[in-house]
């Protein structure tokens, strides 16, 4: 039996949701929407997307002897609506993707397991990538016939929506390829329109310097005040753009069970904003969260204290005026005008 069809086999096995395959030169259109993107500033303080352009923009010159890259998609779907936690304004929404176990981790081991297979069924060498290094996977998952990146810029499919991580598996054989996917968003705008903070200037294009999941991830320092009210309690990421996109309808359910953690679906807002440094490392070990480090994610739960109109939330802000972090103590201080306006 032929190689690939029993790769796709193991990669089902493995609990994937589905895996295509593309060459590396694939997404020549790469370079020039990369280099128009960080030229347009929208890379904002993700200085690391114009250090590593070449190899984001080239996934050949990542890996040159590379001749195939396999694509994959793993589930991680909700077992809970997303959105109904953001009428709770004494909650902190977390990211669906962020409620449990590290993706990393899980779908790395994945990814080696079906490379060691991969090696002792058909030979070459291989290497794997989730989401650290310069690889654009939505574009190669696109490429590969995994799904297409809709008018929000994540990767959807027909079969599973839009709920899934992405892992690449490169490898110096040089495997049969998939056709690419054609793109089925049609007329719909439901992503975009629901978006809190208008980050999307145009369909197919995001301004991560307005998006939420940018600004409480990987934005360092204040928050543009008038940003900071649009946030709402979203505290860690944001799921607005997914969760509403009508191709959930076909979603697979999560593969693995460590993705779901139910504790940090809505956890009260006053209980993390007295998380110090000791007690949040604690809280979130294991967790992509932890990356963030107190001080980001206590600015992050001010911010949700001050928009929550909870007067009873203001000494959970008061106690952190004077915080040692003056980013905290900022957003401290926000929150308690805007509770006591």
């Amino acid at each position: 039996m032929e190689l690939k069809p029993r790769l796709v086999a193991e990669a089902l096995r493995e609990g994937f949701v589905a895996a295509r395959i593309c060459r590396p030169d694939a997404v020549p259109e790469v370079p020039d929407r990369l280099a128009a993107f960080v030229e347009a500033g929208y890379h904002g303080q993700m200085g690391w997307m114009a250090e590593r352009m070449h190899w984001r923009g080239n996934p050949a010159a990542l890996w040159p002897e590379a001749r195939s890259v396999i694509m994959l998609a793993e589930s991680y779907t909700p077992d809970h609506d997303p959105l109904t936690v953001l009428d709770h304004p004494e909650k902190g929404a977390i990211s669906v993707y962020a409620q449990g176990r590290d993706y990393h981790d899980i779908v790395k081991k994945r990814l080696k397991r079906l490379a060691r297979w991969l090696i002792a069924e058909g030979g070459g060498e291989v290497k794997v990538f989730v989401d650290t290094a310069p690889v654009p996977e939505k574009a190669l998952a696109q490429a590969a016939g995994l799904g297409w990146q809709g008018k929000h810029t994540n990767l959807l499919s027909r079969d599973w929506g839009n709920w899934a991580f992405l892992g690449a598996i490169f490898t110096t054989l040089e495997l049969p390829v998939d056709p690419p996917q054609a793109e089925h968003c049609g007329s719909c705008r439901a992503c975009l329109d629901i978006c809190p903070t208008n980050a999307f200037p145009a369909p197919f294009r995001l301004d991560p310097r307005r998006c939420i999941s940018y600004l409480t991830i990987e934005h360092k320092g204040p928050v543009d005040e008038d940003l900071r009210a649009l946030m709402g309690n979203r505290i860690y990421g944001c799921d607005d753009c997914l969760a509403i996109c009508p191709w959930n309808k076909f979603a697979v359910a999560a593969s693995d069970m460590r993705y779901h953690g139910p504790a940090a679906r809505a956890a009260d807002l006053a209980e993390l904003a007295a998380l110090d440094d000791a007690a949040f490392r604690a809280r979130y070990a294991g967790s992509p969260i932890k990356r963030i480090g107190r001080d980001r994610f206590v600015r992050n739960v001010l911010y949700a204290i001050g928009n929550s109109g909870l007067s009873g939330l203001r000494p959970a802000a008061q106690a952190l005026c004077e915080d040692p972090d003056p980013t905290v103590a900022d957003a401290a201080r926000w929150a308690v005008a805007r509770l006591s306006a």
